[in-house]
């Protein structure tokens, strides 16, 4: 056989590893979860949200920073709601708060933040918002213990994982563009056999002028 055949082979099956580790030196190809920084304002509220799918894992881990007075950090209160309005996590008088739950419908989930009213609400505060959702909110440290899988599977698990997410977000949307076209397309009908009725009784109220017209001048003798 020839020995670049071989040699050949064996690059080919070694080519979509090296692809693989090429591709995790970039950063951007894995999701990392970063702080969000939001500024409470001394008066209100400020919220964050995402639109998630259901059976998603979200954790979240949020805490205060006081740049003006680090010493005496003010507490802040906590809501998490879900798109129906359940509440999902309340937190009061907390500088550091923590929740996680499974989403169980699709849609809009809010996280709103407040100053508590207990203290001088004199100046603005910084809440760092560590919000981790699906693929990102894995412990990939314990599943490589638990199935003592390491370095390139480990990688690979992570990346199959990440192509699961990109599918699942697409079979979400292609439903999602799916009943938008069907609302689109009951709007156009409705829309269709308004604009019919509204010319039928343009018609109408046209023929019943000019009937009533004719008879009165007729009567009046004018014609």
């Amino acid at each position: 056989m020839n020995k670049g055949m071989v040699f050949g082979g064996r690059a080919a099956c070694f080519l979509p590893i090296i692809l693989v580790l090429c591709l995790t030196r970039n950063s951007n190809i894995l999701p990392v979860a970063e702080a969000i920084w939001l500024t409470i304002p001394s008066s209100g509220t400020k919220c964050v949200s995402e639109e998630i799918q259901s059976n998603v894992v979200v954790l979240g881990d949020y805490y205060v920073i006081d740049e003006n007075n680090p010493d005496h950090i003010p507490t802040i209160s906590a809501r998490v709601t879900s798109p129906f309005g359940n509440n999902l996590h309340h937190n009061e008088n907390a500088t550091h708060g923590q929740f996680a739950f499974t989403t169980s419908e699709s849609g809009n989930y809010l996280a709103c933040f407040w100053k508590d009213g207990s203290h001088q609400k004199d100046s603005e505060l910084t809440l760092g918002v560590d919000w981790k959702t699906g693929i990102a909110a894995k412990d990939w440290e314990s599943v490589a213990k638990k199935e003592k899988i390491e370095g390139v599977e480990l990688v690979l698990r992570r990346l199959q994982g990440i192509v699961e997410t990109i599918r699942g977000n697409l079979i979400y949307l292609r439903d999602r563009e799916a009943d938008m076209r069907e609302v689109s397309e009951a709007t156009n009908a409705r829309v269709a056999w308004f604009s019919i009725m509204s010319l039928g009784v343009c018609i109408a109220v046209s023929v019943l002028q000019i009937w009533y017209l004719k008879r009165y001048f007729v009567k009046k003798k004018l014609i």
